[in-house]
């Protein structure tokens, strides 16, 4: 309990939903054979996100105006959910090609623009 109780002093409203992506093990580490590594985050919206825990930024709208935007908070639970599912070992793997990594890394790129 207090755990979950300084996560959501920390964290604020992303807190629940991150721990409930955790939970729900919607959180997947995508590497390729060079090293590359991105996360997906099954959204609870059904939507798949793509975060990069290295530059810290997620591809939901909610980072881009609650966190780029307003200022108003850290991450996203997306993010939030990555950082939670590292530490408690809750991350799903899966390995693809560099070609299958470009590929989703383009597919993002596309429903942005």
């Amino acid at each position: 309990d207090s755990f979950f109780f300084r996560l959501k002093f920390i964290f604020g409203p992303s807190a629940v939903p991150a721990l409930d992506l955790v939970d729900q093990r919607s959180v997947t580490r995508v590497t390729s054979p060079s090293g590359r590594t991105v996360y997906q985050v099954l959204g609870s919206s059904g939507k798949l996100y793509t975060c990069y825990s290295s530059c810290h930024f997620c591809t939901c709208p909610a980072f881009g105006f609650t966190v780029l935007q307003k200022s108003e908070s850290l991450l996203c639970k997306h993010i939030l959910a990555v950082y939670l599912s590292r530490a408690t070992g809750a991350c799903q793997e899966l390995k693809v090609s560099e070609e299958q990594l470009t590929s989703i890394l383009l597919a993002e790129e596309e429903d942005e623009g």
